[in-house]
Parts: structure tokens; sequence; C-alpha cells
């Protein structure tokens, strides 16, 4: 099913690679972090080229609720514990920048930008939303503490921040892509030092930026390890709820709302890949009890990468590569983060000094409470006998019944009933 900006606009095609070619720097990904970041070297006069395996913005940017935001949950508690006041404010400062960028590059062309208040509510925590408040006022940071909410969840009230944002990122996109060098469907299967390589056609660069939702590339930096993989699902309703702002729960199993034109889109149901959890029919109860009188459009789901500590990995890949860097891990706020990678990355590439990169940088400590539940995940998969297996890693997989998929638990690994990827780390085929 088509998501709710795919039904909206349609992206113009690019051509694919047919021979051996030279950049500077080599993007490989083509969602909202990867053209962003193309869009931002470009801007800064560095020769770039940008190559997707499939089409632009077809995979988790088109499955966005595309809010644009730096109040990613109740997040500025959970920094100050782990990185201190310093580190709430670098993130808090690097979120600011996101939105005005966005801001600014979508008064050029139409993107259906608007600035709203954004709510992240608890329907059992009232301890948490106070602590969250309570760490906005160390790093001065106005929001306000609300109980009356315009939906219809049973909550104990929300932190809100006035003046972030909602738009449309595949007009976005079309706004920014248009003069950059692209080539879709066209596949890298392997990264050797600095030249890329494809079926046919090698790609010889001086930087290589991996922007491929889940790095591809296992032999360094240990993402198998960092990561691991979250989906949810999403309606878009006629007839249902204008809301004054964007909504959502704090804890990952709940609900998300925002308008887009005329319509309502519910999001909900998450649980890690592979796993038994959420799904579409419980979204579908909730609106059906909720919103009785709705008519859904369309329907769609969405796969996040989630990081050890909440916080995206931005940076150069590992130690050992001073030549290759990545963004990923966006935790489920991939929109403001996209804007952040671009800004770290290409200040990195030209050597200049960025006052945030550090809080992003993959190089930092993977002992995390995460770290171990990831571990057991893996090892639990690894050592199941059952058939089929991950190309990834050798994983079992299990048979997604609702979505007609084979699903891996331990990175999110997804094929069709025939064995083709959907969903990477994995870079081959079942068959």
């Amino acid at each position: 099913m088509s998501t709710i900006w795919q039904k909206d606009f349609c992206l113009p095609e690019f051509p694919t690679l047919n021979s051996d070619i030279k950049t500077d720097v080599l993007v490989i990904g083509g969602g909202m972090a990867g053209i962003l970041t193309a869009f931002t070297l470009k801007q800064n006069g560095v020769d770039c080229v940008l190559v997707e395996k499939g089409r632009i913005a077809n995979g988790t940017t088109c499955g966005t609720t595309a809010k644009i935001t730096y109040q990613h949950g109740l997040i500025f508690r959970k920094i100050i514990k782990q990185y201190g006041k310093e580190g709430a404010e670098k993130f808090l400062f690097s979120g600011r920048l996101a939105l005005e960028n966005f801001k600014n590059l979508s008064n050029t062309f139409d993107c259906d930008f608007e600035q709203k208040t954004n709510y992240v509510y608890s329907v059992s925590d009232e301890k948490i939303l106070h602590d969250e408040m309570a760490a906005l006022e160390v790093i001065n940071h106005k929001a306000k503490l609300c109980k009356n909410l315009e939906i219809p969840v049973n909550s104990v009230g929300a932190v809100a921040m006035d003046n972030q944002a909602q738009f449309n990122p595949l007009k976005f996109i079309n706004g920014i892509a248009k003069n950059l060098h692209i080539y879709e469907n066209t596949h890298i299967k392997d990264i050797i030092g600095t030249c890329a390589y494809t079926d046919k056609y090698k790609i010889y660069a001086n930087k290589i930026i991996v922007a491929t939702h889940f790095p591809f590339i296992d032999k360094h930096g240990a993402y198998f390890l960092k990561l691991y993989q979250h989906r949810s699902y999403m309606v878009a309703l006629e007839n249902a709820q204008m809301l004054e702002g964007m909504y959502v729960d704090e804890a990952k199993v709940g609900y998300t709302f925002r308008n887009y034109k005329d319509l309502l889109i519910l999001g909900g149901g998450d649980h890690r890949t592979g796993k038994k959890g959420g799904s579409l029919d419980e979204v579908r109860n909730f609106y059906k009890v909720h919103y009785p009188y709705t008519k859904e459009i369309t329907h769609w789901a969405a796969q996040d990468c989630m990081s050890l500590d909440e916080l995206p990995y931005i940076g150069y890949y590992s130690k050992n590569t001073p030549d290759m860097l990545v963004a990923t891990g966006f935790n489920k706020w991939g929109m403001t983060s996209s804007m952040t990678a671009a800004c770290v990355l290409t200040d990195l590439i030209l050597g200049r000094q960025n006052d945030y990169a550090d809080i992003f940088s993959p190089a930092r400590s993977i002992l995390k409470p995460q770290l171990l539940i990831n571990t057991a995940e893996t090892t639990l998969n690894l050592i199941r006998p059952t058939a089929p297996r991950c190309t990834h890693l050798g994983c079992a997989l299990k048979w997604n019944k609702a979505e007609h998929s084979w699903d891996c638990g331990c990175h999110g690994s997804r094929f069709d009933k025939n064995g083709t990827i959907l969903n990477n780390p994995a870079n081959k085929n079942l068959h």
C-alpha cells in the first residue's frame, strides 16, 4: 500500500549508473539523510555523487510521519543523565539549527511546511513529565506542562514545545534533489578502501558516506551490535479529527498523531522487527473505537534503526576508516536527525569545527543496557535451528503472517515471500 506521501506526489526519475566514475565524495543511500548530505555538500562546493539501490526516498523516508522536532520523546532528562548539561545543550543546539535549516529551505519551494506545537504525552507516569521539565530548565529551554489534550487518550499530561514543524518529505526532496548528481537503481555491493562496487561498475571516491538506513559494511564499526530495528504502522484517515498540534506517546508502544491537509495520520503498534508485538490491526482497532465515522485512505508500515542510547550515530564509520563516514540510528526521528547529519558530515568532510559532532560520534561507548538485549536476541536467533537464514549474518528468520515477509529478529532485515530483500542490513536476496 502506498504511503500518504506517495499517493500525494511523485518524484522525478534519475538514471542508472552505466560506467565507472570518479568523484570527491560518494553518498550511498537516497533517503532524506543521504539527499540532504549531498545537497549540503554541493552547497559548499564539493563534487558529490549519490547512489540509491532503488528509487530515492522510497524506503524509510516515505514511511515517516514527517515531524521536524528536537523533542525526541522525553529525551533531555536521559541526555543529562548520560552526557551531562553540556551534552544536552549540544543536542538542543543541533536540533534548533536543523529546524531552522528546514524552515529556511522550505521558504524557497512548496512542501506543506507548517509550524506546530509538539506534545510528548504519557498515559501512566506523571513523574517523568516533571523530570523532563526539570531537565529543560537546566539548559534554559522553555516548555509547557499540559494536562488537557485534544487527542482521545487517557493521558496524565504532556510536555509541549512550541514552534516545531511538519511537512511533506517527498515535496521537500523534490525541491532539493533536482540538480544533484544522482544514480537510481544502482546497488553498491561492497566497498574496498574508497572504491565502491556494483555488479558491473566501480565508483572511485576520496570520501564515502554510508547513509543506507542500516550500515551494510560489517567489518567496521560493529553496527550489528549497536543497532536494532523497530516496525510501526500508520493509517491516514478521512473525516477524522483536526488537531492544533502534533502528538506522540513517550512510550515506544504508544500512538502518534498529526494532520496532513484534511487527513489525520495515526500511528502505533510498535515492536522490535522479528518479534511479536503490535500490528496494523492494533492501530485500526484504536481508530474504530475513537474515530468510528472515519474512512481509511491508505496504510503503511515504517521501520526505524534504534541506537543503544537514543542518540544517532553520525561521523566516521569507525576509528579505522578515516575516509568513510556514516549516518544511522535515528530512533524514529529521521527528519531532524537527517539535517543534523548533513551538517556534521559536511563539516567533517571539509575539516571544519562542528560544536556538537562529539555527542553523535559512532566511537562513543557502547556499554549500555540495550547492548545486552541486542546480544541476547542475536545469540538466540543464531542458535535457533530453523530455515531460512538471513543473508546478513545467518540468523534464523521468522514468517510474518500479517505482512507476508521473512523477518530477522537480530538486526531487522526483511525479505518477501520470494526471498527478495525488503529491508537491510542484508545485502543479498535469499536465493
